[in-house]
C-alpha cells in the first residue's frame, strides 16, 4: 500500500486518517497478485483495494458515494485509467459470475448479510472468497453469516490486529431469501407520523425501530408554511423529511444522503406515505446544491466515518448548509449534547440557539444572516 498514493474523499488536511488499514494490507499480502477471472470487491472503504488490484479489472460494490469518489480520485492519482475498475452501488445489479469475492467486513452485519445474499447466485464452488477486517470488526455473528449464506467458514490468525475470513462456497447450501428490506410501524407519539410504515434497507441505522434521537427531533420540528424548499440532510430512511412534507404539503422536500441504501429507504418510505413534491439526491452533504436555494435544512450529523470518530462530516454539513440557505433560511440540528455542535454553528453562522434539549440530546437552530 505504501507504493500507492491514496486519499480519502473529500480530502481534509485537518484529519490524519489514512485511506487504508492493516486489514487491507493483510488481504493484499495474502492474495499476492495471484487472481483470475472476475474479481469483485465488496465494502472497499476508500478504493484502496481496487486501486491496488486495478490490473485485474475488478468490480467494486459499495453503499457509499464518498467511496466511489475516493476510488475515482485514487485511480487518477496513481495514473490508472477509470475504465480499469467497474464501480457499482449496492443497489445495482451485481455481476452474474464471481471468480474471486473479496469482502471488507462492514460495520453493519445486516449490510453484509444483504450483499452476500445478492451475490450468492453468482458464487460457484470454486469461487475464492476472502473477507478481511480488524479483529474488533469480526465476530461470531460475522462468521455465521458467511456460513449461512455461502458455506463453511474459518478465520486466519491475527496480524497487526487484523484478521482474514476464508469461506468455501457450497452451491447446495439451502438458502432463504434475504430478509431485507424491513418495514415497521412508527410509534403513537410522533405526531403526523404516528403508526405510519417505514421502509429500511440493510445497513440503515436502527433498521427495526425509531432511534431515540430522531424521536426527540420529531417532537421538536420547525414550523414550515408555503412553497418552501426543505432539505433532509443525511436523510437515512427519510422519516424527518416525510414529517416536514406532511406538515407542509406545498413544500418541496429534498432528501440527501451519501448512502445508496439510505436513499432507497427514503424513497420507499416517502412513496408509501406522501404524494407531494420530493427529490432524492446522492452526494457529499450539500456540495451539489445551488447556493441560496434552500429555506430550511434539518440534519442529524454522523460523528463516525466507518469506525473512526471525526467531526469532518458535521463541518461539511454545517458549512454546506450556510452556502445552500437563502438569507433568513434556517439550519436545525440534533445531536448528542456532549458533541458541542453549538460551538461549531456559532463559528459558521455567527449565531445558534437551543430549541429543545434533554439530558442526552439537544436541538439547535442557526439562521443564515
Amino acid at each position: 500500500m505504501n507504493e500507492l498514493d491514496l486519499t480519502r474523499f473529500p480530502e481534509n488536511p485537518r484529519e490524519q486518517l489514512r485511506a487504508w488499514d492493516a486489514a487491507d494490507e493483510y488481504l493484499l499480502r495474502h492474495l499476492g497478485g495471484d487472481l483470475h477471472g472476475n474479481v469483485v470487491v465488496v465494502g472497499d472503504r476508500w478504493g484502496a483495494l481496487v486501486t491496488a488490484l486495478a490490473a485485474h479489472r475488478p468490480t467494486q460494490i459499495t453503499d457509499s458515494y464518498l467511496t466511489q469518489e475516493a476510488t475515482r480520485a485514487n485511480l487518477k492519482r496513481n495514473g490508472i485509467g477509470p475504465d480499469q475498475v467497474r464501480l457499482l452501488s449496492t443497489r445495482d445489479t451485481p455481476p452474474d459470475r464471481v471468480d474471486v469475492l473479496l469482502v471488507r467486513v462492514p460495520k453493519s452485519l445486516a449490510l453484509l448479510e444483504d450483499q452476500l445474499h445478492r451475490l450468492a447466485p453468482a458464487v460457484r464452488e470454486d469461487t475464492v472468497v476472502v473477507g478481511a477486517g480488524m479483529v474488533t470488526e469480526i465476530h461470531t455473528s460475522t462468521l455465521r453469516t458467511f456460513e449461512r449464506v455461502l458455506g463453511p467458514t474459518r478465520t486466519s490468525l491475527a496480524e497487526r490486529k487484523a484478521r482474514l475470513i476464508f469461506c468455501a462456497p457450497d452451491p447446495a447450501l439451502p438458502r432463504t431469501a434475504s430478509p431485507w428490506p424491513l418495514t415497521y410501524a412508527l410509534p403513537d407519539d410522533v405526531g403526523d407520523l404516528s403508526r405510519r410504515t417505514v421502509t429500511n434497507h440493510a445497513g440503515i441505522f436502527c433498521a427495526d425501530r425509531l432511534d431515540i434521537g430522531t424521536r426527540f427531533l420529531l417532537r421538536n420540528l420547525p414550523q414550515s408554511r408555503g412553497p418552501e424548499r426543505i432539505v433532509d440532510l443525511g436523510c437515512g430512511n427519510g422519516v424527518v423529511g416525510l414529517a416536514m412534507a406532511l406538515r407542509n404539503p406545498s413544500a418541496e422536500v429534498l432528501f440527501v444522503d451519501e448512502s445508496y441504501q439510505a436513499l432507497a429507504s427514503a424513497e420507499a418510505t416517502f412513496a408509501g406515505n406522501a404524494s407531494s413534491a420530493a427529490r432524492f439526491v446522492i452526494g457529499d452533504a450539500l456540495a451539489g446544491l445551488e447556493p441560496g436555494s434552500a429555506d430550511l435544512v434539518v440534519t442529524n450529523p454522523p460523528f463516525h466515518s466507518h469506525r473512526a470518530t471525526t467531526d469532518g462530516t458535521a463541518w461539511r454539513m454545517f458549512t454546506g448548509s450556510r452556502t445552500a440557505l437563502r438569507r433568513g433560511g434556517e439550519l436545525w440540528v440534533i445531536g448528542n449534547r456532549h458533541l458541542g455542535y453549538h460551538v461549531k454553528l456559532r463559528r459558521v453562522f455567527g449565531n445558534c440557539e437551543v430549541v429543545a434539549g434533554d439530558p442526552k440530546f439537544v436541538v439547535l437552530r442557526s439562521v443564515r444572516r
